[in-house]
């Protein structure tokens, strides 16, 4: 026996046409950016190396290949990546038909017996989307699985920018303890010059006091750079998943602080656009936040299911099928009246897209303003290096000349020590400036997501 029966008029299978709900998502096309950055300075160009690779240190290479490939915030991004385009595949399945298997089994309720009647079958359920809200759906899961492939593309900028700065404090921090112990033997030096001409009655106590003084100082900055060298050491080893360990001797990670030579171009403003991964996390909520208009328009207009079952019953275990029941129906939902709810969410989800391209016109400002304070700090820290170094050749002269005219009995300890703490200090801010002209070349081609950035 078949039967079937058709819950709502047939007028309601004339909505074949799925509703287009959606609007279209404001992006880069909406942004008037500049066609030069403000700034003069432009980096050497090596189109051929990845960025990090323009200070020619192979240490710092091998760090960011292994942080790429052994970072724990990178791989956790990746699985949330690949969750997001797991619940796309489900999104698109909703789409298709879905069929149940059914089975019911008779238990005579006076003996208990099982068995007594069998049916068995599937129902199928369609929904043809005449709403729309399935293919709204569909594109926020869509904006939402991009979103997270950009999060791990901004993932890896992050994390090779930042195993770049702590490579380069780690050097920085071991130059300027290679420096303090030189810095340390100079004034040791000094301080037994005064001390011989203290005791053979040419100079005060004062001046000994005074030599002392200076040279504790000095000695007083190696703890602290001690801790930061140790700290630089242990973001490095978080970095490249690893636990934090004890920092390395000075003459493992010693020498100057590498120069930058050259990388990839770092383009024009609108490149940021289309290169900086965290601007095409933004763009991707931004489809995100249209497509959700889309699922609250598609509350307005009628959505339609059609479900069909099919049942072979009426028979028993080891019996024969006496029984075969089928059915198709289809369900119109038309909305009436709820007040306004319905409009309200629209409204609500029109104003959150708004809001969101307005955090994204926020987060192109932002990105610009790194690249051009980027841009400014490699050229002020070049300029600042080379007066350094010659106030370095300045003060390496005045202290021998000082030096010189104070064991003659023409200077006083004063002048020596002067020009001394000069030299030392004009050696320490050149090494600390040639540490943030690096981290000025790692901020830009971190600000411009230029290529080599991610993996």
């Amino acid at each position: 026996m078949m039967r079937a029966f058709l819950l709502a008029p047939a007028s309601a299978l004339a909505l074949s046409a799925c509703a287009t709900t959606v609007p279209d998502a404001p992006g880069p096309a909406d942004i008037a950016m500049p066609e030069e950055f403000a700034a003069d300075y432009r980096p050497p160009v090596d189109e051929d190396a990845r960025w990090w690779e323009g200070f020619g240190d192979p240490r710092l290479d091998e760090l960011v290949q292994r942080a790429l490939a052994a970072n724990l915030d990178i791989a956790t991004t990746r699985e949330r990546l690949a969750a997001s385009r797991a619940l796309l595949r489900a999104a698109r399945g909703d789409r298709l038909p879905s069929v149940d298997g059914v089975a019911d089994v008779g238990i005579d309720a006076t003996s208990g017996d099982v068995g007594d009647s069998l049916s068995a079958g599937a129902v199928a359920l369609f929904d043809p989307d005449v709403s729309g809200r399935l293919s709204a759906q569909i594109e926020a899961a869509a904006a939402r699985a991009a979103a997270a492939e950009y999060l791990v593309a901004d993932r890896e900028r992050l994390v090779a920018a930042e195993v770049a700065r702590q490579y380069i404090e780690l050097r920085r921090t071991g130059e300027r303890l290679v420096l303090l112990s030189e810095s340390t033997r100079l004034q040791e030096q000094t301080l037994r010059i005064v001390t011989l001409r203290f005791e053979a009655g040419l100079s005060a106590n004062l001046d000994v006091r005074r030599a002392a003084a200076d040279l504790a100082q000095t000695r007083a900055q190696s703890g602290l750079l001690e801790l930061q060298r140790a700290r630089a050491a242990h973001a490095l080893a978080v970095l490249t998943g690893d636990m934090p360990r004890e920092a390395p001797p000075v003459d493992e990670e010693s020498g100057d602080v590498p120069a930058f030579d050259g990388g990839p171009t770092i383009g024009m403003p609108a490149d940021l656009l289309r290169r900086r991964p965290d601007l095409l996390v933004a763009e991707a909520d931004l489809l995100e936040a249209a497509a959700d208009v889309g699922i609250e328009r598609s509350d307005l207009l009628p959505s339609l299911t059609i479900s069909g079952q099919v049942l072979l019953g009426d028979g028993s275990f080891g019996g024969i099928v006496s029984d075969f029941l089928g059915s198709l129906g289809a369900a119109l939902d038309l909305p009436l009246f709820d007040g306004g709810r319905r409009r309200a969410e629209v409204d609500a989800a029109q104003y959150e897209l708004q809001a969101r391209f307005l955090e994204y016109r926020q987060g192109v400002l932002g990105v610009m303003a790194e690249v051009e304070n980027a841009l400014v700090g490699i050229e002020a820290y070049s300029n600042r290096n080379a007066d350094l170094q010659q106030a370095i050749a300045e003060s390496e002269r005045a202290f021998e000349q000082s030096n010189a005219l104070y064991r003659e009995g023409l200077a006083s300890l004063f002048d020596v020590l002067d020009s001394q703490r000069q030299l030392i200090s004009s050696r320490q801010s050149l090494i600390d400036s040639e540490a943030a002209l690096a981290a000025s070349y790692i901020d830009l081609y971190s600000a411009v997501g230029a290529p080599g950035t991610v993996s």
